[in-house]
């Protein structure tokens, strides 16, 4: 096998927007952390209004640190902070007679 090869692993960069969700498949050297990987994604060029080095990363749906070293597979996910707290937005709901599944239903 060829040797380059085994020193790659191939990772997914993830973020969702309210409009859109993008997902690029990459290959990065084996040792690279969850940072590197969205800044070889070149993610930022997709999305310049994001501040990404402000952004919270997970793997997985488990949060880490950008320092955190990948392994094959993993999904690196960048979280945007929430605009409202869901638990808030359901009792906004709730005042109203809605629930946040009628609310998808009317999508």
């Amino acid at each position: 096998m060829d040797s380059l090869a085994e020193e790659q692993i191939s990772v997914e960069v993830a973020l969702a927007t309210p409009t859109q969700q993008v997902v690029i498949p990459l290959t990065v050297p084996k040792g690279s952390s969850a940072g590197d990987a969205v800044q070889h994604s070149e993610i930022g060029e997709k999305f310049p209004e994001l501040d990404l080095c402000a952004l919270a990363l997970g793997v997985w749906g488990e949060i880490v640190d950008r320092q955190h070293t990948l392994k094959p597979g993993d999904r690196v996910e960048l979280y945007r902070p929430l605009q409202i707290d869901p638990r808030r937005a359901r009792r906004e709901l709730a005042a109203v007679g809605e629930t946040m599944v009628s609310r998808q239903d009317d999508a």
